[in-house]
């Protein structure tokens, strides 16, 4: 797995905001937006794309578009939902699938609890969103779904990384003989006993919506 941490001052300035508890939800909404459509430049480097020739008033000219088939973007439910339109201003011909998890706070296992994604992904670079890479569960169970349909490439796009959740990540994927990417904007600390990110943004779900996550009973 290659993991790229993005360095630039942008990305820098505006998580820095993110961070701040006192940053309300609509805030917060706006400088993830922003901050993925960084994040989406940095990992959409080595998308694929096929040569074309197009018309200009001058001459003809060769450029490249992108390849078919198109790349998936899936965002992780719910939190991944608050990047997606970032994600998909730089490659609004993507398309995109959902799946939905939920953490147990009890285990800190993820589990899948909606899926909206194309059967057959042979052949398919994906894209997944996830803000926070804490334990590392829902990105590993979220690549493995998506490479046993059949994926080929696949790149997770979160805000912030924990060092236990890189190396849990690691441990996962490593065996799939699938490449694997994390682009992230900050490797924090640790990861605290209840499993969040030190110092991490808190609970990006609660503040990207301000509305309290479901628990699993």
């Amino acid at each position: 797995m290659r993991v790229h941490v993005a360095d630039h001052p942008l990305i820098a300035h505006k998580l820095t905001y993110l961070r701040d508890e006192r940053t309300d939800s609509p805030t917060f909404r706006r400088l993830a937006d922003e901050l993925v459509t960084l994040l989406a430049y940095e990992a959409t480097r080595e998308v694929r794309t096929s040569e074309v020739e197009v018309s200009t008033p001058v001459a003809t000219a060769t450029g490249v578009h992108l390849s078919d088939p198109k790349p998936v973007v899936v965002p992780i439910l719910r939190a991944g939902l608050g990047m997606l339109d970032g994600m998909v201003r730089l490659l609004p011909t993507a398309e995109v699938g959902f799946l939905g998890m939920l953490r147990d706070e009890e285990t800190l296992e993820a589990v899948a609890y909606a899926n909206r994604l194309p059967e057959d992904l042979s052949g398919r670079q994906c894209y997944v969103l996830d803000p926070m890479l804490a334990t590392g569960g829902t990105l590993a169970m979220t690549i493995q779904f998506l490479a046993e349909r059949g994926a080929d490439d696949i790149t997770a796009v979160t805000l912030l990384s924990a060092p236990e959740g890189i190396e849990a990540l690691r441990g996962h994927v490593d065996d799939l003989n699938v490449p694997v990417t994390l682009v992230t904007a900050a490797v924090d600390e640790r990861l605290n006993d209840k499993g969040y990110i030190v110092p991490g943004l808190g609970d990006a779900g609660d503040r990207l919506y301000g509305i309290a996550r479901a628990t699993i009973d």
